[in-house]
């Protein structure tokens, strides 16, 4: 099921999700030993382009697919970034034609063997793969009890969607056609007011699941939300913790 493919949550999408991306490059780059910018990458899955911004950073141009129009309307405006709309398991793009692709905070919501496999055809020879995903780890560093609730609280009344949370193995990736290079785990914090909070958890798929299903409205959602983390604010802002994972992959001749 394709999520945020509606205006109003492509536009929260865009205005509300911290913008993480540029580290996850420069440790990618340090990681893979990418010592010049290639002429192209492919962000699949860009969403509303901060990934695809990102990639600039190592690559001359760049191309950000994604399959929802909306988000792509909302996307970030770069003169060396241009977007398409497409499916991670269908790219549009002729074999062994890009020399670097990334794919953030997507890649649990694939068919991941249809994706590897296709990222494989794509890819140049000993092309780049980079796959990471940011995540909120529900911890407050200035109030510890903030977690129960995060992770007890938040949960029951928006419960996670099923998705594919698996960490990529280097099997997995041998089978698909590639070398495994590194798994990078690393932490980054962010700082929100409470209504900074609430918009971005309103961001997340446990919330938007239930508005699109009618369950919530994004009103009573959001309400409910700040109700409930106000109390645990000091001061103005605190300081969430967010957990990056990371694989990289070089593809491999059969």
């Amino acid at each position: 099921m394709p999520f945020f493919t509606d205006l109003s949550e492509a536009e929260r999408y865009a205005q509300n999700r911290p913008y993480f991306h540029p580290l996850a490059i420069a440790r990618a780059k340090e990681a893979t030993g990418l010592e010049r910018t290639v002429p192209l990458a492919l962000d699949v899955a860009c969403g509303t382009g901060q990934s695809s911004a990102a990639l600039t950073s190592i690559a001359e141009r760049v191309i950000g697919m994604d399959i929802s129009w909306n988000m792509l309307a909302n996307a970030v405006g770069n003169e060396q970034v241009r977007y398409v709309r497409a499916r991670a398991e269908a790219i549009p793009f002729k074999s062994d034609s890009v020399p670097a692709m990334s794919t953030a905070l997507a890649f649990h919501w694939f068919d991941r063997e249809q994706f590897l496999h296709e990222a494989w055809r794509v890819l140049s020879a000993e092309g780049l793969l980079l796959v990471y995903s940011n995540g909120f780890m529900g911890i407050m560093r200035e109030d510890p009890a903030f977690q129960n609730w995060s992770r007890g609280v938040y949960p029951e009344r928006f419960p996670t969607p099923p998705r594919n949370s698996n960490p990529l193995t280097p099997e997995e990736a041998a089978g698909s056609g590639f070398a495994f290079i590194e798994e990078d785990i690393y932490e980054n914090e962010v700082s929100f007011t409470p209504e900074e909070l609430v918009a971005y958890l309103a961001t997340q798929t446990n919330v938007a699941v239930a508005v699109d299903q009618g369950r919530e409205s994004l009103e009573s959602a959001t309400q409910w939300l700040l109700d409930q983390v106000r109390p645990y604010f000091a001061n103005t802002n605190a300081t969430f913790v967010f957990r990056t994972r990371a694989w990289y992959l070089r593809k491999e001749q059969p």
